[in-house]
């Protein structure tokens, strides 16, 4: 049943995706980019930017019901019953009020062993903080609050929406790129267009390029997801202290061999607060720095 309701919303998410970008392309008048006499690069590039920003904004916008549905994220009501969930509410409020957010975000916890949180959501109005039940279940409170913060800094600085940009930007590129010089080296300029041969040779070097150009944006978009987990500990160390940021990133790094498949998502697991270390040229796509690095730069902080 999980799997068929998986299966149910990317199939609905990847068609709502195909829909709402064809009728941007055809109230901008968008045309066929490949002409008679060769590329018109204008069109191109409208095509390639509305495509790629397109896609992940509206992958954006979803963000925070997909998370719910996917991770299977339970939103805790204000007025709980539960102390438990009460305390991690009012955690959240606190530090969500102390960084100045212009609204609380949704508060949510979803049943898994694995050791983490996250934060989604398309602006700093409509965000939403969710842990696992393994998290609740290891963590002291000083360390909780840490990792609260530091999710909750994530959405002050934006992240979620900076991110949505880097990787629209590289898909406009991956894409524009991609066709560009598969027109060039295809020889589909230079023979009829209706020429088989060329049409296919056209076809499979776009699939190639687009396939290293999108290896090389994604050392990009890492490199920055890498950098806002710095500073999202940074922001965590101010709204929690220093040490207790410390103390729950090495709480993390302890339960790293606790895994939860059910709740290994790709799509999410550059928005959790860990993820396992990566060796060798890996560590270049790694959305996270190894928790000791991160600890490093803590204990640096003056």
């Amino acid at each position: 049943m999980k799997l068929a309701k998986r299966i149910f919303l990317f199939l609905a998410v990847n068609f709502l995706v195909v829909i709402t970008i064809s009728l941007i392309l055809n109230l901008l008048g968008v045309r066929p980019y490949l002409q008679a006499y060769g590329i018109d690069y204008t069109s191109l590039a409208l095509f390639c930017l509305v495509w790629g920003m397109g896609g992940a904004f509206i992958s954006l916008a979803l963000s925070r019901q997909m998370a719910k549905w996917l991770m299977g994220v339970r939103i805790i009501p204000a007025n709980s019953s539960d102390p438990q969930m009460q305390k991690l509410v009012g955690m959240v409020y606190r530090l969500a009020e102390e960084a100045g957010l212009p609204a609380m975000p949704e508060v949510g916890v979803y049943d898994a062993a694995e050791v983490n949180a996250f934060a989604t959501g398309p602006t700093k109005k409509k965000a939403l903080v969710a842990v696992s039940t393994g998290l609740l279940h290891r963590l002291t409170p000083g360390q909780l609050e840490a990792v609260l913060a530091h999710e909750i800094s994530h959405i002050s600085n934006g992240d979620m929406v900076t991110m949505t940009l880097i990787q629209g930007v590289v898909n406009a590129f991956v894409m524009f790129l991609a066709r560009v010089l598969a027109y060039a080296f295809s020889g589909l300029g230079r023979r009829d267009e209706s020429s088989s041969g060329s049409v296919m040779s056209y076809t499979i070097m776009v699939f190639v390029f687009e396939i290293l150009f999108m290896i090389l944006g994604s050392l990009v978009v890492a490199a920055f997801s890498r950098w806002r987990e710095f500073r999202a500990d940074a922001g965590g160390a101010r709204l929690a202290g220093r040490d207790r940021m410390i103390g729950a990133l090495e709480a993390l790094g302890a339960s790293m061999g606790i895994h939860d498949e059910r709740h290994e998502k790709p799509s999410f697991e550059a928005l959790k607060i860990s993820t396992r270390s990566k060796s060798g040229l890996l560590r270049l796509f790694a959305s996270h720095p190894p928790i000791e690095e991160r600890i490093a730069r803590l204990r640096n902080i003056a």
